[in-house]
């Protein structure tokens, strides 16, 4: 069992015994006067058994979980072994987005070092959580983005363009903004590297 603060994953080998465990957690929350939220609890295949069935048939692709702003999936591993992965789920991907935009919108009339400054810290913070292994290619797309927001939110300025794309990379250059990198590595376990991809 994996467990944070009020959400958990429980792993079984046995379809039998994940259904029993979920009938007595139901059973045993009503004497606290608590329960379950149904729309977020569920049992579902997942891992090895599961992938290798998908493989094997190419029918009922294996079931993915969000949990701690991670969709877990199944895959394997560049030596062919079996792996669970994860990225950034699509809700708070597109959360985190929205932030920024709303932040740089609301911002864009700062100091541009202001702005990059306080920028530069924000993507440290979502690059320290969400740094971990087999999350780059999510990674890079909300830097992406958050540069794309950028360009777009400072030509909004003022009546005039105020960048052109070209004097917006040259701008870049000056006023960098991290780049991503792993900050966890789930085969080293260490949070004190940043390896940079």
């Amino acid at each position: 069992m994996i467990r944070y603060a009020d959400d958990h994953v429980a792993c079984f080998k046995y379809k039998q015994e994940a259904e029993d465990y979920y009938k007595e957690l139901k059973e045993r929350l009503k004497k606290f006067n608590l329960e379950l939220a149904e729309e977020k609890t569920k049992i579902l295949p997942f891992g090895m058994r599961a992938y290798e069935e998908y493989r094997s048939t190419r029918k009922g692709k294996p079931s993915t979980f969000d949990f701690l702003g991670f969709t877990h999936y199944c895959s394997r591993s560049r030596k062919g072994k079996f792996r669970v992965k994860r990225k950034t789920s699509k809700k708070k991907f597109q959360a985190s987005i929205k932030r920024v935009k709303e932040w740089i919108r609301n911002n864009r009339i700062l100091p541009i070092k202001e702005i990059m400054d306080i920028l530069r810290r924000k993507l440290n913070g979502y690059y320290q959580y969400y740094g971990i292994t087999d999350n780059a290619a999510m990674n890079y797309k909300f830097h992406y983005e958050v540069r794309y927001l950028l360009f777009k939110w400072l030509n909004r300025r003022s009546q005039r363009l105020s960048f052109t794309w070209p004097r917006f990379t040259e701008m870049m250059k000056r006023w960098r903004i991290p780049e991503p990198c792993i900050h966890v590595n789930i085969f080293r376990l260490r949070e004190d590297i940043c390896y940079y991809l």
